[in-house]
C-alpha cells in the first residue's frame, strides 16, 4: 500500500495527529491504537478541521460520514490503511444526525432499538480507534484517477490523495419535498423535520404524509406533544404496516383522505396570508369538500426527499436508478473507486443499514487486495487482534 503522508495545511508541514505518519510504509495499526483516544467527536478522534489549501495523502478515502461510512472508516482502520472521511454536512451521521437524531431505529442487528443520535455516536466511538481524518463542511466535488490513486477536490479547497475510494454517500443531497401551501411559516411551526422532540412538547402538532418517516415522527412525538394529528392524502399508507399498526392503536388522530388547504398564524410577523406570526392553525380538506380546522403549533411536513447526486454524476460512474452500479466486490466502473451502502446498487439489494456495514467491509478487503495483492481477503476476526 502507499504510505500517507500526513494532514498539512497551505505552508504547513508536520503532520496532525490521525492522518497517519509520514514516513512511507508506516500504518496504523491494533498495537498503535490508544483506546483512550476513542472519542464521539472528529475532534476527540485526534482530526484537525482542515483549511481551505489542506492536502491529505491517506489510503482509502471514504465519501460520505453517515453510518456506513463510518464504520468503513472503523474496519479500513482495523485493516491497516490510514483513512480520511469527507461529507459535505458539518458533523459526522449523515441523515440520520441531519434529520432524524432523535428517532428510534429497529433494524440494526444488535440493538432491539437504538436512537439515531445514539447509533451515530457509537459508531463514531468504533472508528475513533483509528484517527481517521475527518474533513467535514467538504464535499467532494471531482475524483481524478493519477494512474497509481485517485486525487479528490472538496468544495472548500481541500485536496485528498488516495489509494482508492469508497463512496458511502447515502441518497446523495436531499432536498425535502415542500408542502404547496405555508411555505411562509418555514421556521415559524412548519418544518420538514424533527432535530429535538423537546422542542415540541406541549404543542398541538400536525404530521403531513404517509410514508414511514410521517408515522414515525407522529409516533415518537405522540408522548411528548399536546396532541398529534396523522394527514395523509389518501386512504391507504406507504409506511411499514407494523408502523400502520401501532398508529392506529395510539392516541394519534388520523385524517384520510385529507390534504392540507391552508396554514393560519397569529402574532407580529409578516406572513403572507395578512395574519403573520407563527402558526396557529391548519385547515384540511377532502375531494368532498369537507373542511376540518385544527389548532396547531407546529407542522411537520413529512413528505419524503428528492436525492440529488451533485457531483456523483459527473464521476463517469455507471448508474442506475439514482444508484451507482458496483459488481460483487462493491467495485464501480473505475477501478479504484468502489461505493457501499444506500449510494450502491446491484440485483438483489436490500436497503437495511445493516447490509451497508457488510458492503462496507468487503470494499475495505478488496481495497486492501488492490493497494497490496500480498495481503488477504480474509484477514480474520477483531477478536483475535
Amino acid at each position: 500500500m502507499t504510505g500517507p503522508a500526513g494532514l498539512a495545511g497551505a505552508g504547513a508541514g508536520n503532520p496532525v495527529p490521525g492522518a497517519g505518519s509520514s514516513v512511507p510504509g508506516a500504518r496504523p495499526t491494533a498495537a498503535d491504537a490508544d483506546p483512550t483516544a476513542m472519542g464521539t467527536s472528529p475532534t476527540a478522534m485526534g482530526a484537525a478541521a482542515p483549511s481551505a489549501g489542506t492536502e491529505v495523502s491517506v489510503d482509502l478515502l471514504v465519501v460520505g460520514a453517515g453510518p456506513t461510512g463510518l464504520y468503513a472508516a472503523y474496519y479500513a482502520g482495523f485493516r491497516g490503511m490510514s483513512v480520511a472521511v469527507a461529507d459535505a454536512l458539518p458533523e459526522v451521521g449523515g441523515q440520520i444526525a441531519a434529520l432524524y437524531p432523535e428517532k428510534l431505529v429497529y433494524d440494526v442487528a444488535g440493538f432491539p432499538a437504538v436512537r439515531g443520535q445514539d447509533l451515530v455516536d457509537r459508531l463514531a466511538e468504533q472508528a475513533g480507534r483509528w484517527n481517521p481524518v475527518y474533513l467535514l463542511g467538504h464535499g467532494v466535488t471531482d475524483l481524478d484517477d493519477t494512474g497509481a490513486g485517485v486525487v479528490a477536490t472538496t468544495d472548500a479547497g481541500a485536496r485528498i490523495s488516495a489509494g482508492a475510494v469508497l463512496v458511502c454517500g447515502g441518497i446523495g443531497n436531499f432536498i425535502p419535498r415542500e408542502l404547496p401551501v405555508g411555505s411562509e411559516y418555514l421556521g415559524r411551526g412548519l418544518r420538514y423535520f424533527v432535530p429535538r422532540l423537546d422542542e415540541l412538547s406541549g404543542q398541538d402538532v400536525v404530521v403531513v404524509g404517509g410514508g414511514d418517516s410521517a408515522l414515525d415522527w407522529a409516533l415518537s412525538l405522540e408522548p411528548v406533544a399536546a396532541s398529534v394529528t396523522l394527514v395523509h392524502r389518501r386512504t391507504r399508507f406507504r409506511a411499514h404496516e407494523r408502523t400502520v399498526e401501532q398508529v392506529g392503536n395510539s392516541s394519534i388522530r388520523v385524517l384520510t383522505p385529507y390534504e392540507v388547504e391552508k396554514i393560519s398564524g397569529d402574532g407580529d410577523g409578516d406572513g403572507a396570508d395578512g395574519n403573520g406570526g407563527v402558526v396557529s392553525e391548519v385547515v384540511v380538506a377532502n375531494s368532498d369538500g369537507d373542511r376540518i380546522t385544527l389548532p396547531a403549533q407546529s407542522v411537520v411536513a413529512a413528505l419524503g426527499f428528492i436525492a440529488d447526486l451533485g457531483p456523483i454524476e459527473r464521476w463517469g460512474l455507471d448508474l442506475r436508478r439514482r444508484r451507482i452500479l458496483v459488481d460483487r466486490t462493491m467495485r464501480t466502473s473505475r477501478e479504484r473507486v468502489f461505493a457501499a451502502g444506500d449510494i450502491a446498487d446491484y440485483d438483489g439489494r436490500v436497503g437495511l443499514i445493516s447490509i451497508g456495514f457488510g458492503e462496507a467491509a468487503l470494499a475495505v478487503n478488496h481495497v486492501a487486495a488492490l493497494l497490496d495483492p500480498t495481503r488477504s481477503l480474509t484477514p480474520g476476526h477483531s477478536s483475535d487482534a
